[in-house]
């Protein structure tokens, strides 16, 4: 695991005081900012170590509908909207292109896999439909495997992850929101009830609402303030290439192997629905809370035991709020990729794809997913204390779906109408006794 240095900072002091207070400069963190900026409502966005640099630059870079959970459908559908509106909001190219995604089946009765999803979407039109044998191919350029079919959408696509998430922050600096970098929120007060102030290691500032958007480390801070948010990590990991002739266009994944075609002409390639899972002292505090999630993933996960287990257990696991916490120890997260699983993903790419052989890798990148029993997000206020919002667990899918995920927690801190459907992502669904329904995260 190699942690980043706290970066160097033109503040050094905080603002005294604002409306919103964001907790975490990841993408979501990021597009709930720039939300808020856009009402001009004052906020202002605290990250502990740099914007962008844990899971939101380091993932596949998928914008994607097809294979979504139908609770997250309706926010995934405008998003799409928001991303294809996103250059002119924020003065800047992310990246957005509608390029396709495809899953690819070796044999034809693997396709069946997909006919209750197909089922379940038929409200929301989708032009996600089934390809024969020779378009399969076609999309999967100069393959080996001669795939019998699959799954595709035409108007999916990708953005670019080391972009988007600092163009999406930059944009909401010009619209008045404030940016204060290597700065961790250790926790929040309140007054009569509701919060009052957050506190961070820059110093206070007095504000009516604390938006927790933290990613891996929102269930810590949210069990400090004596919330519950059930969430686990898990390892994800791709590698970048340099350009690459004669590829595949677009997106695709199957056994064995996953790729997307970047805007440079490289790839990010890896291995579909393999993940390491290191067993840390809340994979015992969760337990009930994933058994439904277990069921559906076992397959995909790589549990161990090593490095990460032993941190965790000795990690701090509350703290005052004048006292150093573990977010400011930990500023960047970046853990070291599932080497035997890259290694595999090298060795498929190149027997799938002849133009792969002779491929330069540049980097090999990992990050931790934040994952929820249901592998659906919380975006929500916590019930039990006034004006603390969290938006996490986006379970390895929410670089897509975050410019709406965004506007959601926009709307609900104001008070407004939301353009979706909040109940399914409220939090006390894991706290009151809901059943948790599972959605495989690897479909």
């Amino acid at each position: 695991m190699n942690i980043t240095p706290q970066p160097t900072q033109s503040f050094d002091v905080v603002p005294p005081q604002t409306e919103v207070v964001i907790v975490g400069g990841g993408i979501i963190g990021a597009c709930t900012a720039l939300e808020l900026a856009k009402r001009g409502i004052p906020v202002v966005l605290c990250e502990k170590g740099s914007v962008g640099e844990e899971q939101s630059s380091r993932n596949w870079g998928w914008v994607r509908k097809m294979g979504r959970d139908v609770r997250e459908m309706p926010m995934m559908i405008h998003a799409m909207k928001l991303w294809d509106e996103l250059p002119g909001v924020i003065g800047a190219d992310p990246g957005f292109r509608r390029r396709g995604i495809t899953y690819y089946c070796d044999e034809e009765q693997h396709m069946a896999k997909y006919e209750a999803w197909l089922k379940a979407m038929e409200p929301y039109d989708l032009d996600t439909h089934f390809v024969g044998r020779e378009r399969a191919n076609e999309l999967a350029t100069g393959n080996t495997r001669n795939f019998a079919g699959g799954l595709h959408t035409p108007s999916d696509g990708y953005a670019e992850p080391h972009l988007a998430t600092r163009m999406i922050i930059e944009g909401a600096r010009k619209l008045g929101a404030v940016i204060v970098e290597g700065c961790a929120v250790r926790g929040f007060e309140t007054s009569g009830g509701r919060v009052s102030e957050a506190v961070t290691e820059k110093g206070r500032i007095k504000c009516n609402s604390v938006v927790l958007a933290g990613g891996i480390w929102s269930s810590l801070f949210a069990r400090n303030q004596n919330a519950k948010i059930p969430q686990l990590k898990m390892l994800s990991q791709t590698m970048r290439t340099r350009p690459i002739e004669g590829g595949p266009e677009g997106c695709g994944s199957g056994n064995g192997f996953g790729y997307r075609k970047r805007n440079d002409g490289g790839y990010n390639v890896g291995m579909r629905s393999a993940h390491a899972v290191d067993i840390v002292p809340d994979s015992f505090r969760y337990f009930r809370d994933y058994l439904p999630a277990m069921k559906n993933e076992w397959r995909a996960m790589k549990f161990r035991v090593g490095k990460r287990t032993w941190e965790e257990t000795m990690m701090l696991g509350g703290w005052q709020l004048d006292e150093r916490t573990p977010f400011e120890k930990y500023r960047i997260m970046r853990p070291v990729p599932g080497h035997k699983i890259l290694d595999q993903a090298t060795i498929n790419i190149k027997k799938l794809f002849p133009q792969f052989r002779d491929m330069v890798v540049n980097e090999r990148m990992s990050a931790w997913i934040d994952v929820t029993p249901d592998a659906i997000p919380a975006i929500s206020a916590i019930d039990a204390t006034p004006g603390f919002y969290v938006s996490t667990g986006f379970s390895g899918h929410g670089f897509g779906i975050a410019p709406s995920a965004g506007q959601l927690m926009a709307e609900l801190v104001t008070g407004e109408t939301p353009h979706v459907d909040p109940a399914p992502f409220r939090h006390s669904r894991f706290i009151d006794g809901s059943e948790i329904v599972h959605w495989p995260i690897g479909f």
